[in-house]
């Protein structure tokens, strides 16, 4: 695991206006992409478009979590499977997807609240806890895998064991079920909440709250002599990253109206971390820009049949950490940075010439 950022000092008021700007900018990038994307590409894109989304915010439920919160989760996936099955099960009951999304974020929340109760309380140390949250994930593909028949219902919602819940029905508009939202509408909402969700984020960061969650992440014992309890903290913001998690899963289920126990797979869990290490730990953005690119190459692999797709996948991800091991984000930061600097610093003085030194002229 790759060090935390280093600490940095009070932001003073250029380092407020800086942050500010940042967060206008990428307000306007994703207001800029969710207005203009129904334009600009056709109805499968807009689809291809409205996955990347439901992935940028699971990824953004690990990098809050592990980035800032400084516990990783290796098991992410039970949450984002628990939102899409409380989402199926839900909708297909009440026929109206407007309760059943609020379920989405609420049954992984309660879950995430009973686990991390027993982790946090307990005093698991981290490494056992990245153990717990995968073991859990894995107990859930297999309970879910194991429910194929016609008694393994809820309601009218049969579970399908394997085979997953088909045929889920769209999002609708609040309290019309009968006016389900289209694929471009499917994508304002996907997009929408993406962007409310980073301005959420951001909101969390920049309070008391959120200062509190990154000096634990720093450094705990210190925290905790100056009167925080990391547990109670640790476990709030696990149940953040749940509820994010769960409602990526929700637009997850909506994005192929199919869900099914792949969702609690390893592969899932181990995509959302590749997804923040190649975007940057210790950020925002970078989770969301890693979700987009892996997403992308995953789909121009099983595009050709030159090589294997996982093989060549798997090739490109190794070399991508090896090469560039802190992220994209941080990189690119830092390139700004020095080009930033090198634009201000102020060009060398051209020296004088030996002849009008030694005959006591001052260089022009």
């Amino acid at each position: 695991m790759r060090p935390f950022p280093p600490r940095a000092g009070p932001p003073g008021p250029a380092g407020g206006l800086r942050a500010a700007g940042g967060f206008l900018a990428m307000l306007a990038a994703g207001l800029a992409v969710l207005l203009g994307a129904p334009h600009l590409v056709d109805t499968f894109g807009l689809v291809q478009l409205t996955g990347f989304s439901a992935m940028a915010m699971f990824a953004l439920s690990q990098g809050f979590i592990w980035g800032y919160g400084g516990v990783m989760s290796f098991g992410q996936a039970a949450f984002l499977g628990l939102g899409g099955y409380a989402y199926a099960v839900a909708v297909l009951n009440l026929g109206d997807s407007t309760v059943p999304v609020l379920l989405a974020m609420a049954v992984p929340m309660l879950f995430a609240l009973l686990l991390g109760y027993f982790m946090f309380y307990g005093r698991i140390s981290d490494a056992y806890i990245g153990v717990i949250t995968l073991t859990v994930s894995v107990i859930l593909f297999q309970l879910v895998n194991a429910t194929s028949g016609r008694q393994y219902r809820i309601g009218d919602a049969e579970l399908g064991g394997f085979n997953g819940i088909p045929a889920i029905p769209a999002l609708n508009l609040p309290g019309d079920p009968g006016n389900p939202l289209d694929p471009e509408g499917i994508w304002y909402a996907a997009m929408g909440s993406l962007i409310l969700v980073y301005a959420a984020l951001r909101a969390i960061l920049a309070s008391r709250f959120g200062r509190v969650v990154v000096a634990i992440r720093e450094n705990e014992t210190r925290a905790q002599l100056i009167g925080y309890d990391p547990r109670l903290y640790k476990l709030l913001a696990f149940t953040i990253s749940a509820g994010i998690a769960g409602l990526a899963g929700c637009l997850f289920a909506n994005w192929g109206g199919f869900i099914s126990p792949t969702v609690f797979g390893l592969t899932m869990s181990a995509q959302v971390i590749i997804f923040v290490l190649v975007g940057g730990l210790g950020t925002l953005l970078g989770p969301i820009l890693g979700a987009v690119l892996i997403q992308w190459l995953i789909i121009q692999a099983g595009g050709q049949r030159v090589i294997d797709a996982n093989l060549g996948l798997g090739l490109v991800l190794v070399a991508f950490v090896l090469l560039v091991p802190q992220g994209l984000v941080p990189v690119m930061r830092a390139l700004l940075g020095r080009l930033a600097g090198a634009v201000r610093r102020p060009a060398p003085q051209e020296p004088a010439a030996p002849g009008r030194a030694l005959a006591g002229e001052a260089p022009r």
